[in-house]
């Protein structure tokens, strides 16, 4: 049986641990921060001190066969729908954010699993090579890979029952190759339609397009905005 001294050892090595990943995700202000990653990581260590040692009074039943690793297997599924939560979809940059906070948090459960089995040179190397991904490679990543530019998009303030139609009816007289329209209903029942683009898709293309929709009755406002270029107002 495990003692006092060895658990609060394995259960404090793998909170302060988990701590290093999660103040690099805190300092971010991503909502999975420092408590977030200890919490896990300590309840995964307590998870497989619970495997290996929580049934020891029933191990001397002949008929009893324990697999300790089965509770890990649980934490490493089970954790994934704590980071699922961490994913969001931003509708306005059309991406996908939080893909690496989910993916820290499923490390430090990891990192936990060794910290509890008493692994500790293996968690520390682990530790220590997640934090060197999270914080030190991502400049490298984005000069090797450049920031993901946005696509060309149009979004138009539309009133009334019609205005969509109109709008429809306005997009496809400018033939522009338009990848997805997102509608949007606002509290005060107007409706807020943006449309991207695919490229290449010219500047004085969306600027006479919007032009054409500022005339027509129904829309209260109209903006287009072009890659390397500011969000221009009509």
């Amino acid at each position: 049986m495990i003692g006092p001294l060895d658990l609060l050892l394995r259960l404090l090595t793998a909170a302060l641990l988990s701590g290093v990943i999660g103040i690099n995700r805190g300092r971010l202000e991503w909502t999975a921060g420092l408590r977030t990653h200890m919490l896990v990581a300590v309840g995964a260590a307590l998870a497989i001190i619970v495997s290996a040692f929580g049934f020891n009074d029933v191990l001397n039943n002949p008929h009893v066969v324990l697999d300790p690793s089965r509770i890990a297997a649980q934490v490493v599924t089970g954790v994934g729908f704590l980071g699922a939560g961490t994913i969001l979809f931003v509708e306005r940059d059309q991406i996908v954010r939080g893909l690496t906070t989910a993916a820290s948090l499923w490390a430090v459960a990891s990192v936990g699993l060794a910290a509890g089995s008493g692994m500790y040179v293996g968690a520390v190397m682990a530790t220590g090579i997640i934090w060197v991904i999270l914080a030190l490679l991502k400049p490298l990543e984005r000069r090797l890979t450049g920031k993901p530019k946005r696509r060309p998009r149009l979004t138009a303030r539309l009133t009334g029952s019609s205005a969509l139609s109109v709008f429809e009816a306005a997009l496809a007289e400018h033939h522009l190759p338009f990848a997805k329209t997102i509608l949007r209903r606002e509290p005060d029942g107007d409706d807020v339609v943006t449309v991207l683009f695919t490229r290449p898709v010219r500047k004085d293309q969306l600027a006479v397009l919007a032009d054409t929709l500022r005339d027509l009755e129904g829309f209260k406002s109209v903006s287009y905005d072009a890659p390397d270029d500011k969000a221009r107002r009509h």
